[in-house]
C-alpha cells in the first residue's frame, strides 16, 4: 500500500483512484460509499484514510484563474504552493506567506490550518477567499468568506467534503532576505521572548533542547530595497556571515547569507525543485497562546533530555490571531512548537503523553495533520468551537460519507 511522503504512515484503504478533474471527483464521489480525499501526502497519520475510497486529489492541478482587481487568484487544490507562487511572482503578485515546504498542495495545507511563521501573519487558511467542493451529494458546492459555514469549513479537515478549488488572497510581489543568528541563550529568549519572535517578517528558532543556547534563529526580513540593513546583534546572539543555516546548505534549502530574492525563494526553507526536508520521519506540533510562550517553552525545555535523543529538530514558529473555528490560532496570537522526529514511533509515542502533559496548562492544541495523543475530550477542552463545527460537517454529511477512524476519534464527526 502507499505510504505518506515521508514513508512513516501506510494507508489502509481498500482502494484508491485517482481524479484529474472536477468531474472526476463527483463521479467518484456519487459511485462510492465512505470516500476521503488524499493530497501530497503531508499529514502523518490516519487524517485522510478511510475504510472505504481515497480519491487522490494531486492530479487536480488544472486551473490558475488571476483576478487582479479583486486581488484573489482560483487554483485547483491540489496544486502546490511552490507551483501557484511561482506562477503569481511572474506576473507581479504574491502571497501573504508560504509554508516551509513549498511542496505541500493548497488545497491539504489549508484543510489542516498549515502555517509559515510571522507574529503578524496569518496561517495560510487566513488567504482563503472562497472554497468549491464536491459534497455528499456529489454535486458541486461554494462557500466564501464572510457566509455563515465559512468560519467552519475553511480549516475542514477533510470531515465535509472533498475541495476542487481554493481562492485565494493575493498582494504586489515583495522580496525577502534570510540570515542566520547562533549564540541566542535561552535566559535571554526566554525573558524577551517577542525580541526575537518578532526580529523579521517570518522568524524561526530552531533548537535541539540544549539547556543553555539555542541552535540557530532564521530571520526572514521582508525589504522595501534591497540594501536595507539588519542589526548584526539580536539578545546575545550575533548574525552568522556565510551561506550555511540550521538545516544545512544542501541543495534543498532557499538561499540563506542575507542575499535578497523574490519572496517565494525565501519564505518556505525547502526548495521547490528538490526533495523536501529530511524524509523518514514524524512530525509533531502544538499552538500555545503568546503570551504565555516563553512559560510554554520552559516547560518543554524540562523534558529535553529525554526528547533529544528521537529529535532532528524542534522548530519555534508563530501565527496570528484568527476566526477560523478549527485553526489553531483561532482567538489568540500563537507560538507554535515542532517537533520533527526521527523515525522512532515507540519512544516518540512514549513521550507525547509527557509533553503534552507539560503544555497542558497552556491548552496547547495539537496540529489536525501531525502525530499526537489527543483524546475527543482533550481537543474539546482547548478548541472552543469544535461542536458546532461538528454540527456544520454531521449537516452537510449527514450519511458520514468523508467520516473516518481518525475524526470520529478526534471528536471532530460522530460515530457511526
Amino acid at each position: 500500500m502507499p505510504r505518506n511522503w515521508a514513508g512513516t504512515y501506510e494507508y489502509r484503504a481498500p482502494r484508491i483512484e485517482r481524479a484529474t478533474s472536477e468531474a472526476d471527483v463527483q463521479r467518484l464521489v456519487r459511485e462510492s460509499g465512505p470516500v476521503h480525499a488524499l493530497g501530497t501526502r503531508h499529514s502523518f497519520h490516519d487524517l485522510p484514510d478511510t475504510d472505504g475510497t481515497l480519491i487522490d486529489v494531486s492530479g487536480l492541478v488544472d486551473g490558475f484563474d488571476l483576478d487582479e482587481a479583486a486581488r484573489t487568484v482560483t487554483v485547483a487544490a491540489g496544486t502546490r504552493y511552490g507551483i501557484v507562487a511561482r506562477a503569481l511572482d511572474e506576473r507581479g503578485w504574491a502571497l501573504h506567506n508560504l509554508g516551509s515546504l513549498p511542496h505541500i498542495s493548497v488545497g491539504g495545507a489549508t484543510a489542516t490550518g498549515t502555517h509559515g511563521s510571522g507574529e503578524g501573519n496569518g496561517v495560510l487558511t487566513t488567504a482563503v477567499a472562497a472554497l468549491r467542493y464536491v459534497g455528499a451529494d456529489g454535486e458541486v458546492h461554494e462557500v466564501r468568506r464572510g457566509d455563515a459555514d465559512f468560519a467552519a469549513l475553511a480549516v475542514g479537515v477533510g470531515a465535509f467534503g472533498i475541495v476542487t478549488a481554493v481562492t485565494l488572497d493575493i498582494e504586489p510581489s515583495y522580496r525577502v532576505r534570510q540570515d542566520i543568528y547562533e549564540g541566542v541563550s535561552w535566559d535571554a529568549a526566554l525573558a524577551d521572548l517577542s525580541a526575537l519572535t518578532g526580529a523579521g517578517y517570518s522568524v524561526s528558532l530552531f533548537t535541539r533542547w540544549d539547556p543553555d543556547t539555542i541552535e540557530a534563529v532564521w530571520v526572514k526580513t521582508r525589504l522595501e530595497s534591497d540594501d536595507d540593513a539588519v542589526p548584526d546583534t539580536l539578545l546575545d546572539g550575533r548574525r552568522v556571515i556565510g551561506v550555511e543555516g540550521p538545516l544545512g546548505s544542501g541543495d534543498n534549502i532557499t538561499e540563506v547569507g542575507g542575499v535578497p530574492g523574490p519572496w517565494m525563494l525565501r519564505l518556505p526553507h525547502f526548495r521547490l525543485d528538490s526533495e523536501p526536508s529530511f524524509g523518514d520521519e514524524i512530525q509533531t506540533e502544538y499552538f500555545v497562546p503568546r503570551s504565555r510562550g516563553a512559560e510554554a517553552l520552559d516547560a518543554v525545555r524540562a523534558l529535553g533530555d529525554s526528547i533529544r535523543p528521537h529529535l532532528v529538530w524542534s522548530e519555534i514558529r508563530t501565527a496570528a490571531r484568527d476566526e477560523l473555528w478549527l485553526s489553531g490560532a483561532y482567538e489568540q496570537d500563537v507560538v507554535i512548537i515542532h517537533f520533527t522526529w526521527f523515525d522512532h514511533p515507540v519512544e516518540v509515542g512514549a513521550l507525547l503523553p509527557s509533553i503534552e502533559e507539560a503544555l497542558r496548562p497552556f491548552g496547547a492544541r495539537p496540529h489536525w495533520g501531525k502525530v499526537h495523543a489527543f483524546t475527543s475530550e482533550d481537543i474539546a477542552r482547548v478548541h472552543p468551537r469544535v461542536a458546532d463545527a461538528r454540527a456544520v460537517f454531521e449537516r452537510l454529511d449527514p450519511a458520514g460519507r468523508f467520516t473516518n477512524a481518525h475524526l470520529t476519534r478526534a471528536g471532530l464527526r460522530d460515530p457511526r
